[in-house]
C-alpha cells in the first residue's frame, strides 16, 4: 500500500493536489484529523494484502494543535510498519497567500475578529511546522500555474508520467437535444439514414444489418476517417491541458 500526506498553508495549492491524486486513482481524505491518523494506518496494515491501494490524506491548521506536535511521533510508528509512504508540503511566500485570498474572498481557518489574515498565515506555518521539517518533498506553488501544480503532484508524488485521458463516446438524436455533457460535437445527419428503410428501421447500429449498410456508403467511410484524424490531432493537446476526461457526441 502507498500513503501520501498532503500538507500546506492555505491557499498554497492543498486541494488541487488532493484532487489531482484522485484523478490518478487515489483514495482521498481531506482533513483528517491528526488524532485519526493511527487508526488509519492500523486499517491500511490489516487490508495489506488485498492489493496496491493508494490513499492520499490532506492535514492541515485546521487539526487540533496537540495533534500537529503529535505528528513525528506518528510518523515514527509509520515507520515501523512495510507501508509505502511519503510526505509532501506546498507553500508560497506570504505575499502569494494574501494575494490568493483576497482573490478568492474565503476567511482563512485560524482567522477571527481579533487576528488578521497576516497572523494568521504566520500563526499558521508554526503549527504546521512539524510536519514541513518531515516532509520529503517541498513545493513551492509561488508562480507555478494551477496547469504546472497538476504536472509536479502528477510527475513528483504519483510518479506518473502524465494523466491518461478517458474517452467516452456515445449517440444522440438532434431532435431530442444535444447531450449537456458533451465536450465535442459532430453532426453526422449528412450521412445516409437507415431510419428511412422500412426493414431496418427498427434495428440499432450493433445488429450486422446497420453495420453492412454503412459500410457500403463510402461517404461514411471518409466522415469516420476525418472524425478520426481530428481526435488524433487534439485529442493530445487536450490531454496536456490536464483533462481527466472528454464525451465525443455524434449525432
Amino acid at each position: 500500500m502507498k500513503l501520501v500526506i498532503i500538507s500546506g498553508r492555505s491557499g498554497s495549492g492543498k486541494s488541487t493536489a488532493l484532487h489531482v491524486l484522485e484523478d490518478l486513482g487515489y483514495y482521498c481524505i481531506d482533513n483528517i484529523p491528526g488524532g485519526l491518523l493511527p487508526a488509519l494506518i492500523e486499517e491500511m496494515q490489516q487490508h495489506q494484502t488485498e492489493g496496491k491501494r493508494q490513499i492520499a490524506i490532506s492535514i492541515d491548521a485546521r487539526n487540533l494543535p496537540a495533534n500537529l506536535k503529535r505528528f513525528p511521533d506518528i510518523i515514527k510508528s509509520i515507520d515501523k510498519t512495510s507501508i509505502n509512504y511519503s510526505i509532501a508540503y506546498l507553500d508560497a511566500d506570504d505575499q502569494t497567500i494574501l494575494k490568493r485570498f483576497s482573490a478568492t474572498r474565503r476567511k482563512h481557518p485560524l482567522s477571527d475578529e481579533s487576528t488578521s489574515l497576516e497572523e494568521s498565515i504566520h500563526r499558521e506555518s508554526e503549527l504546521l511546522d512539524p510536519i514541513a521539517s518531515l516532509a520529503d518533498l517541498k513545493i513551492d506553488t509561488t508562480h507555478l500555474s494551477m496547469h504546472q501544480l497538476r504536472d509536479i503532484v502528477t510527475q513528483q508524488i504519483a510518479h506518473q508520467s502524465s494523466t491518461k485521458l478517458a474517452l467516452l463516446f456515445e449517440s444522440f438524436g438532434f431532435k431530442r437535444g444535444v447531450p449537456v455533457d458533451a465536450d465535442l460535437v459532430f453532426d453526422v445527419r449528412c450521412l445516409p439514414n437507415p431510419h428511412w428503410d422500412a426493414n431496418l428501421r427498427d434495428l440499432t447500429g450493433k445488429d450486422q444489418e446497420i453495420i453492412e449498410f454503412f459500410q457500403n456508403h463510402s461517404i461514411v467511410e471518409d466522415m469516420f476517417t476525418d472524425i478520426c484524424r481530428y481526435l488524433e490531432k487534439w485529442l493530445p493537446c487536450f490531454e496536456a491541458n490536464n483533462r481527466s476526461y472528454m464525451t465525443v457526441a455524434i449525432g
